[in-house]
């Protein structure tokens, strides 16, 4: 049959097309919406990264800078060689001129030059500039170099524990340069051309560089010329004493901002032991933070100031020492076998008087000694900003015995690290107030914007009036025979330590000792605190009086002598006195020749009779100088 079609039928036909076609043209819009608007940055990205072969550029790493504004550890340029194989016109001749301006290994070299079947290969990370302009002006096809950051310490060997160093890949591994990486870092730049299918440059196109951004500075509290002095004087204990390792700190006691820190032995940063990683680990530590130890009699100016403070004792207070106490049926000698006698509480912290402080420690009472140990912070971590601190051990107050208490006294039975002793003695010597230990003064990013400053807190943990009373003991401890004679006419206070060492099972490890020694000037109102700790030192003595003394006198003579400091009173002359001859005779006898000439001496043994005595017979000493007495 023939169909007929109408003048409806027909608008239904051209209807249905034209919302075919409507469909169409929305649909392909809607396409080009997600295209070239939802996706179009990503595209346009793999689009660019097709017909572009881009180089990364590392930004240079912040710098450090000392208080004084000096650099301590800044960034400089070097480059990065890669190779393009499918660019190599000449492997041979390339691997060739490569293999001798970098040091390479020519067949290694040579095999990485003729890959084709990769985009792009790398020969060399941070090569010198020099070696770069020899690479540059060799023109060698399909040879790129890309800018790259070498990490550089001005003072090399100095502060090898606080700084730190960084990788290869300027990613920071120890120190400073670990602890802060997300502040040093900066923002990768890059550089890009356009290419080919293959991935070779197209001749005449154009290059794209974006530069990177740099990290942020950081400037520390430490002096470098104080450090530099206090690495020379650690350097010269750890020799001498032929010791495991000797540590030491600066500290501003009115501040406690740290002007100096460091552990010898140690190592030149700008060439890191990396195939040697028991040494690395081992000199990479900031052990003035990290390590505990049991810290003897300089932890007797904490219990000092407590009792003080407390109102359990004064100046005015005697005690007698018989050279024991019997605490709980147990037996605990003073370092004098022998006693000091009847004696103040003045003489009884010059002398160090283990008897002394057993009293104090047990006329204060277990919750009165850890409720002001407390407030000191022991057993907490200070909030230095160094990685890796420790919080010191103390003995839970319910399982304390009165033995336990009195040994406490005189330092042991606790652990401290040696910042946090040396931040609570600035605390006590600086007027009573404990402040939080800093390193970092502020870090500041490339527009000068300040990104971090050190959160100090701070609280009172005793009055003025004790802590004036406390430096006047300080001070009459390291001028026992006369006015200022621990360094020639200057106001220096002291305390030294000397206790025993633990091994793995709890056990004291014999023969094994720390000897301490913390100095502080000027000894009415300390600026300056400096400590200083020779761990198991082997030269032939181990009392700190004698081996850790000695190098506080050389650290603070030298700073007096550096800044040019004028003498506090230059009336005053040390007399210079001969060691006598006092091998053979009784203990009592060798005492009293050695106060005639006005030495003071530590005992080791309890015999009667000296056998050996250090220093010899005929040395030349100064008066007031502490000797060693082998019973």
């Amino acid at each position: 049959m023939q169909r007929a079609y109408t003048l409806h039928s027909m608008q239904k036909r051209i209807r249905a097309i034209l919302l075919v076609f409507a469909f169409v043209v929305c649909s392909l819009g809607l396409r080009l919406f997600v295209v070239q608007i939802i996706n179009g940055k990503e595209l346009q990205l793999k689009a660019t990264d097709q017909w572009t072969r881009d180089l990364s550029l590392t930004a240079p790493r912040g710098s450090f800078f000392d208080a004084t504004g000096d650099s301590l550890a800044v960034s400089y340029t070097t480059y990065d060689v890669y190779v393009r194989g499918r660019e190599v016109t000449s492997p041979t001749h390339t691997a060739s001129v490569l293999s001798s301006i970098l040091g390479l290994d020519f067949p290694k070299t040579l095999e990485k030059v003729s890959k084709k079947n990769v985009s792009e290969v790398l020969l060399k990370l941070q090569v010198e500039a020099e070696k770069a302009s020899q690479i540059y002006d060799a023109k060698l096809d399909g040879i790129y170099l890309t800018e790259n950051v070498g990490r550089y310490y001005v003072y090399g060997n100095l502060m090898t524990q606080l700084l730190g160093f960084s990788s290869v890949d300027n990613v920071g591994q120890a120190g400073l340069e670990a602890y802060l990486d997300k502040y040093l870092v900066g923002t990768d730049g890059y550089s890009y051309v356009q290419s080919d299918l293959q991935g070779k440059e197209i001749g005449g196109s154009i290059r794209y560089y974006v530069g990177g951004i740099a990290g942020d500075n950081v400037t520390l509290t430490v002096n470098s010329k104080i450090q530099i002095l206090m690495e020379r004087v650690l350097q010269e204990a750890y020799t001498q004493q032929q010791a495991k390792a000797v540590t030491g700190i600066v500290m501003n006691a009115q501040t406690s901002e740290i002007l100096a820190i460091s552990s010898k032995p140690s190592f030149d940063l700008n060439s890191p032991p990396r195939d040697n990683l028991s040494q690395l680990f081992e000199q990479s530590k900031m052990k003035a933070v990290t390590d505990t130890y049991e810290p003897g009699s300089t932890f007797k100016i904490l219990t000092l100031a407590a009792a003080l403070e407390a109102g359990v004792t004064n100046l005015s207070d005697r005690f007698y020492c018989p050279g024991f106490r019997v605490v709980d049926g147990q037996r605990i000698k003073c370092w004098k076998t022998i006693g000091h006698g009847s004696q103040t509480l003045t003489e009884a912290f010059a002398n160090s008087c283990n008897c002394c402080f057993m009293d104090l420690a047990l006329r204060l009472g277990v919750d009165r000694f850890y409720e002001y140990m407390q407030k000191f912070g022991l057993g907490k971590k200070t909030g230095i900003t160094i990685k890796g601190e420790s919080g010191g051990i103390m003995m839970a107050k319910s399982q304390v015995k009165t033995v336990d208490l009195a040994r406490m006294g005189f330092g042991h039975a606790i652990a401290v690290t040696p910042i946090q002793l040396l931040s609570i003695v600035a605390g006590i010597t600086g007027g009573g107030t404990l402040k939080t230990p800093t390193v970092i003064k502020q870090i500041v990013d490339v527009g000068g914007n300040v990104t971090f400053t050190p959160k100090v807190e701070q609280h009172r943990i005793i009055s003025e009036s004790t802590s004036k009373t406390v430096n006047q003991l300080l001070q009459f401890a390291e001028n026992k025979t006369g006015d200022f004679t621990f360094v020639e006419g200057y106001n220096v206070g002291g305390k030294t330590g000397t206790a025993q060492k633990y091994g793995e099972g709890g056990q004291i490890a014999q023969g094994k000792y720390i000897s301490s020694f913390i100095g502080t000037y000027p000894a009415d109102k300390p600026q300056y605190l400096f400590m200083v700790m020779v761990d198991e030192p082997s030269a032939g003595a181990y009392y700190g009086s004698i081996v850790a003394a000695p190098y506080g006198k050389a650290f603070f003579s030298q700073l007096f002598e550096f800044y040019d400091m004028p003498k506090d009173d230059t009336s005053v002359v040390i007399e210079q006195v001969i060691m006598p001859q006092v091998t053979g005779y009784s203990l009592t006898d060798a005492i009293l020749e050695l106060k005639k000439v006005g030495l003071e001496c530590e005992i080791d043994g309890s015999g009667g009779t000296i056998v050996k005595q250090l220093p010899p017979a005929g040395t030349m000493l100064n008066k007031g100088d502490t000797v060693l007495l082998v019973t």
